[in-house]
């Protein structure tokens, strides 16, 4: 628990610091988002896949993990939203909300001062299929949009070409030239705390409120999210580090690229914003529990 608490205090300082620049120098979110998004996350992932030492086994049952988790979690809001009558936005944003962990911005650096570099293999597993879901299949499902439309989408994103230069340079044992894959991880290097910036300026201007609305969301994203992670990892005989990763990233606070997704797509932006920093201030609480049990 020391390690843990050690970890928190050195990501909380850091999105600190994002919160105070973006009060004293106007630091701008969009600026950092692109250059998250399209350069350094990309890098991370490519020189993360390159490197690893993860098993073929281990990041495929991971990925069908997430899978499965995101398909009962969505079961859960449509009965949800069915039988409680909730409005297409609020069902939408729950949606959003619940199946949305913030597994870069928050738990790749959580997991890399918690459970090291073995860990950190396993969390950037786990991002590309959370990647793959909020980049191709949820502005589909808030849109109304075929899933075909968001392959299409997904295609166009660096991160799943750098997914794809990492596996084909790490399975066909090929050395770049001239220091090149030296270049690439201090890329990788800047991605987490570029990412933790990010959210302190992100979070520095959202509105906190609660009601019951993200009373409610918030209990399905770091309460129900992890209890279905850990049975369904139990279901693919997950043991050790694998499960451990597994149940820690599903046990994020709601993803800040949320909002962009909601406000462009359909959802109530509003409600969103709030549910992104009541999760985010309540996985204080709620993660050290998680580490405790699963330790």
């Amino acid at each position: 628990m020391i390690a843990f608490f050690s970890a928190i205090v050195s990501v909380s300082f850091i999105i600190l610091l994002g919160a105070i620049a973006a009060r004293t120098i106007s630091l701008e979110a969009k600026a950092l988002s692109q250059l998250s998004v399209y350069i350094l996350a990309p890098a991370l992932v490519a020189d993360g896949l390159y490197r690893t030492t993860l098993s073929f086994q281990s990041a495929i049952s991971i990925l069908l993990s997430f899978a499965l988790i995101s398909v009962i979690l969505y079961g859960i809001i449509w009965i949800l939203g069915y039988y409680l009558k909730l409005p297409i936005l609020t069902r939408k944003s729950l949606l959003a909300t619940t199946l949305l962990p913030n597994n870069g911005n928050l738990g790749l650096p959580l997991i890399a001062f918690t459970l090291g570099d073995a860990g950190l293999e396993r969390a950037i597993i786990y991002m590309i299929g959370s990647s793959i879901l909020l980049f191709g299949i949820i502005p589909a499902l808030l849109a109304g949009h075929s899933l075909s439309s968001g392959f299409r989408f997904t295609l166009k994103l660096p991160l799943v070409w750098a997914m794809l230069a990492g596996l084909g340079l790490h399975f066909f044992d090929l050395k770049l030239p001239f220091q090149l894959d030296t270049a690439i991880a201090q890329l990788g290097k800047a991605a987490i705390p570029i990412a933790l910036l990010l959210l302190g300026v992100q979070l520095a201007s959202t509105r906190f409120g609660v009601g019951r609305y993200e009373t409610g969301a918030s209990c399905l994203r770091l309460g129900v999210a992890p209890l279905v992670a850990y049975g369904v990892g139990k279901l693919f005989h997950l043991t050790g580090l694998d499960l451990q990763v597994l149940v820690l990233q599903s046990a994020m606070p709601v993803a800040v690229n949320t909002i962009v997704l909601v406000t462009e797509f359909g959802g109530d932006s509003v409600k969103v914003a709030r549910t992104i920093v009541t999760t985010t201030l309540a996985s204080l609480l709620t993660i050290p529990c998680i580490l405790w049990l699963g330790s």
